[in-house]
């Protein structure tokens, strides 16, 4: 694969006619007009004379690498437990994935579609859930699927959401 790449990019350039480099600015049309240059002149762009530029600070890594603790406590505000109407729509190419909390109605909804999710290979949302161990708990029951602390309110507002445990795929919404 990497080959055929590597060929397809020298037969590309290939192709290309070859530009001659010029010292010289060629102007292929010029329709009168003013000169822009007075704008330019008034940015005063030009390096100053013994004016030193002021020191930029890179900002530096943190002493230690971000884990998923620091995500958390995660809250969607305009999610709730609650009941959701099943209902159809259209998502080409849409994985499926599902939106839980660290409530009992979701301990319950994982338990019971648990083998369902699974063949499915969806992914799942916590959009609340307050500690590391509270998301570890989500994860034992349902191993070997992927949970990822989210805040869900925007993902809500865009496909009408109020409440969950909820699945998403391609086709609709369902709880």
């Amino acid at each position: 694969m990497k080959s055929m790449t590597t060929l397809a990019a020298c037969l590309f350039l290939s192709s290309l006619p070859m530009i001659p480099q010029a010292d010289t600015l060629t102007v292929v049309a010029d329709h009168g007009g003013t000169s822009a240059l007075p704008y330019y002149a008034v940015l005063n762009l030009q390096p100053r004379a013994g004016v030193t530029s002021p020191r930029i600070e890179i900002p530096r890594p943190p002493a230690k690498a971000f884990s998923e603790a620091d995500m958390l406590p995660v809250r969607s505000m305009r999610l709730s437990p609650g009941d959701v109407a099943r209902r159809v729509i259209e998502a080409p190419g849409l994985s499926p994935f599902f939106l839980v909390g660290d409530d009992e109605r979701s301990h319950t909804w994982l338990r019971q579609r648990s083998l369902r999710l699974h063949e499915l290979h969806a992914v799942g949302l916590v959009v609340n859930v307050t500690s590391a161990e509270n998301l570890a708990a989500l994860r034992a029951l349902v191993p070997g699927l992927s949970l990822s602390p989210v805040a869900g309110d925007d993902l809500a507002e865009r496909i009408g959401l109020r409440h969950y445990p909820v699945l998403i795929t391609a086709t609709g919404i369902e709880q």
